[in-house]
């Protein structure tokens, strides 16, 4: 299986997202989580679960079952309709999307690894008109296609201290293909058209840090305090870049080694809050902030879309609210009972400006998960609506997501006695 996502996120013409909003820098960032955090928003720096995995913070490995064994598998799509004046165009994407295994190691501490999308490019502009000037005759066509995007292998390990205070450090491994192609034809066959193009295969080693705090409060609720922070680390590989004009000109192309252009993937630091009341009730509150500006995607074209001057690398941001509920997890007669419901909301500010306006995206979650046969086993659901664009920007992009999680939950190393 593993091998089958690193395949996809290596081969072109695939679109494993699509939005013209991820012609910068390394494409739209994904919305991290399983099934179970996006139903709620995307939430899940504070939040301790022993029926799912929590990949969103390492020191969340801990909340588990003693020899309990967890994994995670998760498909999403996405609808998407843009709209630019009286204009609309849609366009639909389906792809894997993450895959988790979690188990303890020894006393209060645990391990999980897995793949998860870190961005997505894909994107397809085109028009045609007539020529206004007296240079060119007749109709001219321009087109922009981009696909492509970053995934990361992880692998996590945690303890807990005091049998509150958890902490976690995790590795990630990213790795990815963009490809960006830009060309322009004329009608007229005395004027000279023109391509241009350019791959990108990049990968990165990281590291990211974690901890949650439990504060019980009685009658079996708490309160969790969460925090991340994921480390700026140096972007390798190589930007191929070639251009082409006309039939009879000289065609240019280059290669160079990102490591010689400096170019950073942004830190990024996390935290959260959220009120727990055992396993049946729980609403969170996460922010995060990532770190952008120092990336040096502006000095090359591949991630700077041929170096146009309104991109810059900057700060981004996310606020997400998230909750929750289990009506009766052990009602005998009504499944729908036994059913969890959650609902959330979120904001986001994109990680570059275009002419020194962020992209902002605000949208509601819903998601719920059935259980299935028996222990923790689940099968999570998850809508998201929401709206994307530049304020500047006359177009906007109106998105339906969906996504399906398997959650398998199992006990290991079971010592039946008999007398």
């Amino acid at each position: 299986m593993l091998s089958c996502v690193f395949a996809k996120a290596q081969t072109e013409g695939t679109y494993s997202g699509f939005s013209p909003y991820s012609v910068y820098g390394v494409g739209n960032l994904h919305t991290p989580g399983t099934a179970w955090n996006r139903g709620m928003g995307g939430v899940g720096i504070a939040a301790r679960n022993h029926r799912f995995i929590n990949i969103m913070n390492p020191a969340s490995v801990t909340a588990r079952d003693t020899l309990s064994f967890m994994a995670d598998f998760g498909l999403n799509g996405r609808i998407s309709v843009f709209s630019e004046g009286d204009r609309k165009s849609l366009n639909t994407t389906f792809n894997i999307d993450d895959f988790a295994i979690s188990f303890p190691m020894w006393n209060h501490t645990a391990f999980m690894v897995g793949i998860s999308p870190l961005s997505d490019v894909g994107y397809k502009i085109a028009y045609s008109e007539l020529s206004r000037d007296n240079i060119v005759t007749g109709r001219q066509s321009f087109s922009s296609i981009g696909n492509g995007g970053v995934y990361q292998v992880f692998a996590a390990a945690a303890g807990t201290l005091w049998n509150r205070l958890s902490v976690g450090a995790q590795v990630n491994y990213s790795f990815g293909n963009i490809n960006k192609k830009a060309a322009m034809t004329y009608e007229d066959s005395a004027s000279r058209s023109w391509s241009t193009g350019d791959s990108l295969q990049v990968n990165n080693v990281t590291a990211k840090l974690g901890l949650q705090y439990e504060q019980p409060l009685g009658r079996g609720s708490s309160i969790v305090l969460g925090a991340t922070y994921k480390f700026s680390t140096p972007i390798s590989g190589y930007h191929t870049h070639y251009e082409v004009k006309g039939i009879d000109s000289s065609n240019g192309r280059y290669q160079e080694d990102l490591k010689d252009k400096s170019v950073m993937m942004g830190d990024e630091i996390g935290v959260g809050i959220s009120y727990k009341k055992g396993d049946d009730l729980l609403i969170e509150f996460d922010y995060t902030r990532t770190d952008w500006s120092r990336s040096g995607f502006e000095s090359v074209v591949g991630f700077s879309n041929n170096g146009e001057v309104g991109f810059a690398s900057s700060f981004g941001q996310s606020f997400r609210l998230g909750a929750e509920i289990t009506p009766n997890r052990n009602d005998i007669r009504y499944f729908l009972k036994r059913c969890t419901y959650r609902a959330g909301a979120y904001y986001d500010s994109s990680y570059y400006t275009v002419a020194g306006v962020h992209v902002d995206a605000v949208g509601i979650t819903i998601g719920m998960t059935l259980p299935v046969f028996r222990w923790y086993n689940g099968l999570s659901i998850g809508l998201d609506f929401g709206r994307r664009g530049l304020q500047t920007s006359q177009v906007k992009e109106t998105y339906f997501g969906f996504n399906v999680g398997m959650n398998i939950f199992d006990i290991w190393f079971k010592k039946p006695h008999y007398e």
